[in-house]
């Protein structure tokens, strides 16, 4: 497996590791903010692999960097909605990175995940901050539940359920409700959904909205988002997203 390739802050690209069938990652990001995208800091290969890939089918992305030191410069460059961290790392350990995010203000959410099984190292990772620690082995299901759980948290969401008007965004099951009818998503139909519900009112351009739904490294067709959301308006309504030409588009804020 090739070396990852260091990109700006010296983050590899998923497309620069080995990973041929994990492949379509989705991001979002409002602003400076990206939410669902997901950073796993992870040595071993075959588990960066899987975690990857049920990141992909939940509907969120993945990047990964696979030491210490590429670690630590992707968690200060506060490009990810959460972290999943390995404590045992070359060029750096899961502790250093997590104690340096903390003593720098950084209050990225992030969930411990390590073969380590001490008391004492239970302890000391959630002592330094982070917001959940789960031991290898465990069950796919339940770290994404735990993430959805953290993230609902650091949102301000009681449940599962993103709410706006006639609209209702399931981020569990990636079902949308609009005005009683109910149909499920795809991945990146359901980062658009997202995207748009934590910013109603708020119109998002193209690239902005390229950014939420395709990961690092990926290629994205010209028309691809007005594609993914005339997907979105078939299943339901038109006025379900406006759309402000030459600017982006934005779904209405309840109550205006």
């Amino acid at each position: 497996m090739p070396e990852a390739v260091a990109e700006k802050a010296e983050v590899p690209r998923a497309s620069d590791v080995d990973l041929s069938d994990v492949a379509n990652f989705e991001a979002e990001r409002l602003g400076g903010l990206r939410i669902m995208r997901i950073l796993l800091i992870e040595d071993d290969a075959m588990i960066a692999k899987a975690l990857l890939q049920a990141l992909h089918d939940a509907g969120m992305s993945g990047d990964w960097a696979r030491d210490g030191q590429l670690g630590a410069e992707a968690v200060a460059a506060r490009d990810h909605a959460l972290v999943l961290l390995d404590l045992s790392l070359p060029h750096g350990s899961g502790i250093d990175i997590l104690r340096g995010a903390r003593a720098a203000g950084n209050t990225v959410p992030v969930i411990v995940i390590t073969a380590r099984d001490e008391l004492e190292d239970r302890i000391a990772g959630l002592d330094l901050g982070a917001d959940d620690y789960l031991t290898k082995p465990f069950e796919i299901k339940e770290l994404l539940a735990r993430i959805r759980a953290v993230l609902r948290r650091h949102g301000g969401h009681a449940d599962s359920v993103i709410r706006n008007g006639d609209i209702e965004l399931d981020t569990a099951s990636r079902e949308l409700s609009y005005r009683g009818d109910i149909q499920p998503l795809s991945a990146r139909e359901f980062a658009i959904m997202r995207a748009l519900l934590d910013r109603p009112g708020t119109i998002l351009s193209r690239g902005q909205l390229e950014e939420k739904v395709y990961g690092w490294g990926e290629e994205v067709e010209s028309n691809a988002i007005d594609v993914l959301i005339y997907y979105i308006r078939r299943k339901f309504a038109k006025e379900i997203i406006n759309n402000v030409r030459g600017a982006g588009w934005s779904v209405p804020k309840a109550g205006r």
